[in-house]
């Protein structure tokens, strides 16, 4: 590296024991020692390296040995990102969380690799039934004891009485947090699992509450409604019902809905596609004025999801001020997910381009979609189809019988009335209204089987059913694809490699990188563009790098 950098006059370095050294590789390699700080100097030829040593800020006249200070990196572990207060309240280590993916491909495995690393995962519950989301929390809950982990909560406005349920299992077991997703808006169950048990504390006065809401949203108006105060008419009800006290309801006025809340970029599943450096600082934005307006006491704290992928991505959300990061789509290709070894290796192979958005199953009526892998499947074709036929007809009977044909052979594979039949013993055991529902209302029946096919959808891929692997539903985001060119030629492009810890530390790790080569860059000096970047490593090769910092499976050194 030549001098292209003009000197400090107010700022001086003096090596001690080791000398100055010179070289890119010398540069990139401090870098990467992310518990060494490491100043860049000018000897009068070129910017060298220099460790140990002092800095002195002031005094333009140069003392003996005294070399002029370019930039100075100091140590930047894991640990230093996001916000520290969010994750001594929560018990994390690293402000990382593994975010919730239906039908337990967020599995339990998954929740403990992360609980055990320092992080959070919360499981995904999501479309599946009381019993088996009962027997994993308790599977959680005498493993991992007192670490961290929670449970998603999934809106369901077709479906109010599972909801409701889900929110009563939640209360019973005593889970403490939940990853609130798909709301469009608040619900009764959500509200009451938010207030149930508020109480006043003796030593601040201030309200204190057991069940923390993870808010995961992508638009402002949803993100208003969690940052404000629960709604009085859910609140007058509850009283109702006899399910809260009025002073309970009268210290809710001082609580948000969420005090933790994930800006959703555009992601896999559920999402608007919002691109997340116009999004997450309108949520910061938001946030702080809807504090001042309310006069909350405690903070409530924003991280970013969809996009998280790579180094540079997750570094840039640390740097637009994320307290925290949520990733998705490079989980569901780990080892840990709850999903087949073929739905692995197809994401494995993802591009940036290869996902499109489809119809989704929970909210179909609605015309709400779900960001799903296009490439190695014809599921988006075929829901658009049948969303198309389902807001263009009244009945099923009224579809043309040449385009009943290929439903039924390609879509269904058996007739509508024994796919009805099929349907109609699903809902028998999960809510017999929509069977008294759906034999009423024609077009009400029509959507409940196409809504069937969607759901299967999902189970085939999740299942690996060779005979459905055209009809597969992958949720997915773009950011896959971008990991995927990131690790192409490392040990991480193998998908067999590749588990939830080794690639959060490696996000995490390479975050730290960027972030030191940025500050850096914003100092003046001209780094090459090689300087920072980061290659995957095995966790072996990070514990190496991190030295005392070394991350262990008993979660010992929290």
């Amino acid at each position: 590296m030549n001098n292209a950098v003009n000197p400090s006059k107010s700022a001086w370095w003096k090596p001690g024991e080791i000398l100055p050294r010179s070289g890119n590789q010398e540069i990139h390699q401090a870098l990467l020692q992310l518990d060494s700080a490491f100043c860049l100097i000018n000897d009068g030829h070129s910017i060298r390296l220099g460790r140990n040593g002092g800095i002195r800020l002031e005094g333009a006249a140069r003392e003996n040995f005294e070399y002029p200070l370019l930039a100075y990196a100091p140590a930047f572990l894991p640990e230093h990102l996001g916000n520290s207060a969010f994750c001594r309240a929560y018990g994390l280590r690293y402000p990382y969380i593994a975010g919730a993916m239906a039908n337990g491909i967020t599995s339990v495995a998954m929740v403990k690799a992360m609980a055990h690393a320092g992080m959070m995962g919360f499981f995904g519950a999501a479309g599946l039934g009381l019993e088996t989301v009962e027997q994993t929390i308790e599977d959680l809950q005498r493993d991992l004891k007192n670490l961290p982990f929670g449970i998603n909560l999934i809106h369901s406005p077709g479906d109010p009485a599972h909801e409701s349920a889900v929110v009563d299992l939640f209360l019973r077991k005593r889970i403490r947090h939940i990853s609130a997703s798909a709301y469009l808006d608040l619900s009764l169950p959500l509200v009451y699992y938010r207030v149930k048990g508020i109480r006043r504390d003796p030593q601040t006065g201030s309200a204190a509450c057991d069940h923390h809401i993870f808010a995961k949203v992508s638009r402002v108006e949803v993100a208003e409604k969690f940052f404000s105060p629960p709604p009085k008419k859910f609140l007058d009800r509850l009283i109702e019902q006899g399910l809260i006290t009025r002073e309970q309801a009268d210290l809710s006025a001082s609580v948000p809905m969420a005090n933790v809340l994930t800006a959703e970029a555009d992601s896999g599943g559920h999402t608007d596609n919002r691109p997340a450096i116009s999004l997450f600082p309108t949520m910061l934005a938001l946030r702080d004025e809807m504090v001042r307006r309310h006069g909350y006491d405690r903070p409530i704290w924003i991280g970013l999801a969809g996009g998280i992928s790579t180094p540079a991505a997750t570094a840039a959300a640390f740097a637009m001020g994320a307290a925290y990061v949520v990733t998705g789509s490079v989980n569901q290709a780990c080892i840990e997910a709850g999903t087949s070894e073929t739905v692995r290796r197809m994401l494995a192979e993802t591009r940036q381009a290869d996902v499109i958005m489809a119809p989704s199953a929970d909210m179909f009526e609605m015309g709400v979609k779900v960001q799903v892998l296009k490439r190695g499947t014809l599921f988006a074709l075929r829901a658009a189809r049948l969303y198309e036929l389902f807001t263009r007809y009244e009945r099923y009977e009224d579809i043309p019988e040449k385009q009943r044909q290929i439903l039924e052979r390609d879509f269904f594979r058996k007739s509508f009335q024994e796919a009805w039949e099929q349907t109609r013993a699903f809902f028998a055991r999960r809510d017999p209204r929509q069977i008294a529902l759906g034999e009423k209302d024609s077009k009400h029946k029509m959507a409940l089987v196409f809504r069937s096919y969607l759901g299967q959808s999902s189970m085939w891929a999740i299942q690996g059913e060779p005979s459905r692997k055209m009809d597969y539903q992958i949720w997915c985001g773009p950011s896959l694809g971008a990991f995927n060119q990131w690790v192409k030629g490392s040990f991480l492009e193998d998908p067999d490699h590749r588990d939830v810890t080794t690639v959060a530390m490696n996000l995490l790790v390479g975050a730290c990188v960027a972030a030191r080569a940025g500050w850096i860059r914003s100092q003046g000096v001209a780094l090459p563009e090689s300087a920072g970047r980061f290659a995957p490593m095995t966790l072996s090769d990070i514990n190496t790098l991190l030295a005392n910092q070394r991350i262990t499976d008993d979660h010992s050194n929290l």
